[in-house]
């Protein structure tokens, strides 16, 4: 963010300057806080929906009271506008009365403002009168007769500018900048909340994950499917059908892990926690994903669509619950990893595998052992006890690593099974003999990721990490290269 500041010491009156006051949603904080604890109450128990409904019915005032008393903000984690807390710090440095005026509820709003040094007076909803807009334009007026400066960033605050001797413009459109320098106010300061922009929007949507999603064309080509057209688009609709899915789903465990997320380390960088996509344009994001992919899904043909849909009720679960669980949380992702290439069958047509799907089992299993123990050991060196967010202790490190090996091996031992007794009796492979290039390199690549692993310099993620690494990206292209031997020669 930039600012540029144009008044260092606000406008005065009989030699005071004007008091500063502070919207919070959107403006001091780069959430919106009847967004977050929405949120945090539905993602304890989705049921809860129906309490949302009524106390929506009854108003804003009353919607915002309920959830101010029954979820438990961590306002410490919340995303702030950097740039505006140093310049309200400087201005109340200066001698000049500084505060918060927000249509958050109160009793939020005043744990909030304990996070700030500078923060004077406090005033917010009180489960009876929204403050918001005119409203809050009136209570300010009635409060600061002499005049005040208003810091905000909506179409709502146009009411308290007008009001106000002078504006601060905090993460405003350009569309409400321009009227708010309509108003013919002194303009004290503005500050530019970062856009989002398309990179941001890639990001949000985890598209680099869609590598992941390649796995449906695994039995396409294992099938001898690969030149049949009609089966490479059905494959490469199901490829997008699920990655949009995923993307959707991505959005709402990022909902769902807001708190968690803002105290991970890499984490805490994620457009929704980070601040920098709003809950508000991320809910509506997801929903149309999830629609979209459903939809190509149900073009495909009903079992893809059975699958997809098994597919997002697990994946939601797994947001909801199952990521707590220990042990359960690893063999469920590589449930998820499995399910793309149940997928990718349905979507050509090919007959299921039971090789593939058990090897793909152990596989994914060892590597998400492998993501639990790296946050484990980061935890650790933060001095945690246990993961945040996970089920996970400090002292589950010896076990994680035990099990992730032990299931990595599994899956080399169930490769090398399948090319002794079903590789040399099936007519595909024209020389199978180059398929023994499988296991050696597989083991390569898992000991490779469990090494730097038990070394510290794994990422959070050992696919992501697998995308970019030079040597698993060479041992990849020496896996395909004996794979087109045993088909082609």
């Amino acid at each position: 963010m930039t600012a540029a500041n144009l008044s260092a010491t606000g406008l005065q009156t009989a030699g005071v300057a004007l008091p500063l006051v502070l919207d919070v949603d959107d403006t001091l904080i780069l959430t919106d806080l009847l967004h977050e604890t929405a949120v945090a109450y539905f993602r304890a128990n989705p049921l809860r929906v129906f309490n949302l409904v009524l106390w929506t019915l009854q108003g804003k005032a009353t919607l915002k009271r309920k959830l101010s008393e029954q979820v438990p903000v961590d306002v410490d984690s919340l995303p702030v506008n950097e740039e505006l807390v140093a310049f309200a710090r400087a201005e109340h440095d200066k001698g000049r009365s500084v505060g918060l005026a927000t249509a958050a509820d109160e009793l939020l709003a005043l744990r909030l403002a304990r996070r700030f040094d500078f923060v004077d007076f406090t005033i917010g909803s009180n489960g009876e009168r929204n403050l918001k807009g005119a409203t809050k334009a009136a209570a300010l007026v009635e409060r600061f007769p002499d005049g005040f400066a208003y810091a905000g960033d909506g179409r709502a605050d146009l009411e308290v500018w007008d009001k106000a001797r002078s504006i601060v413009l905090s993460g405003a459109s350009d569309d409400t900048a321009t009227k708010a320098r309509a108003l013919g106010k002194p303009v004290e300061a503005e500050f530019f909340r970062p856009r989002l922009g398309l990179r941001g929007w890639l990001k949000a949507l985890r598209v680099h994950q869609w590598a992941k999603n390649g796995l449906v064309f695994v039995p396409l080509i294992l099938s001898g499917m690969a030149t049949d057209p009609v089966a490479v688009v059905s494959a490469f609709c199901a490829f997008v059908s699920i990655s949009l899915m995923a993307s959707g789903t991505y959005l709402l465990n990022d909902l769902f892990d807001l708190t968690d997320d803002r105290l991970h380390w890499t984490k805490r960088n994620r457009p929704l926690a980070s601040g920098a996509l709003r809950i508000k344009h991320g809910v509506p994001a997801s929903a149309g994903l999830i629609a979209g992919g459903l939809a190509l899904a149900a073009l495909i043909g009903p079992g893809t669509l059975g699958l997809l849909v098994a597919y997002m009720a697990i994946t939601l679960l797994y947001s909801f619950y199952i990521k707590r669980q220990p042990i359960v949380d690893a063999f469920t992702l590589a449930a998820l990893f499995t399910m793309r290439l149940g997928i990718g069958i349905a979507a050509v047509g090919a007959v299921p595998s039971p090789w593939l799907l058990v090897f793909s089992m152990f596989l994914f299993t060892s590597l998400s052992f492998a993501k639990r123990q790296t946050e484990i050991q980061k935890s650790v060196a933060k001095g945690r006890l246990a993961v945040n967010g996970r089920g996970y202790l400090g002292t589950d490190a010896s076990m994680v690593v035990a099990m992730g090996v032990a299931t990595a091996l599994a899956a080399i031992t169930i490769m090398v099974l399948y090319i002794m007794n079903d590789v040399y009796g099936a007519g595909f492979y024209n020389s199978p003999v180059y398929l023994w290039v499988f296991p050696a390199a597989l083991f390569m690549w898992v000991s490779r990721i469990w090494l730097l692993c038990h070394r510290e310099e794994l990422n959070d993620d050992p696919v992501a990490f697998a995308i970019r690494d030079k040597i698993s990206v060479a041992l990849g292209g020496l896996m395909g290269a004996a794979f087109l031997a045993g088909w082609l020669l």
